[in-house]
């Protein structure tokens, strides 16, 4: 699958986002965060990756407090995080269960082994 635009946000609206993504990429991950949120995600580069409607966010760190997960405050929805990655440059890990139409549980998402870094 190659890259396609899709949308996306948290449960109550308040944040909402565009995507250019390939979702034949995507990851879960067993650390304390993912495994807990039941994430599946994507990484993309920065400028594919649009927030159409910024409402406010909180944001969490823990281990090496390199990614920012940025959370919305009032539904608690994580749909998206910022970090770094070493061939991407700067990154947005996308919620792939926050994307408009997309059904998650049909991909065939790359474990990661998150939980031994």
């Amino acid at each position: 699958m190659a890259k396609q635009h899709y949308t996306g946000g948290c449960q109550c609206g308040a944040i909402t986002f565009e995507v250019e993504a390939d979702l034949d990429q995507t990851l879960t991950c067993n650390c304390s965060r993912c495994q807990r949120m039941g994430f599946v995600l994507t990484f993309v580069p920065r400028g594919d990756f649009r927030l159409v409607k910024d409402g406010p966010v909180t944001e969490f760190r823990f281990n090496r407090q390199q990614i920012a997960h940025l959370f919305c405050p009032v539904c608690g929805v994580e749909s998206y995080a910022y970090g770094s990655h070493p061939q991407m440059g700067e990154v947005a890990a996308v919620n792939v269960n926050c994307l408009d139409g997309v059904n998650p549980r049909a991909l065939v998402p790359q474990h990661v082994d998150g939980a031994s870094f």
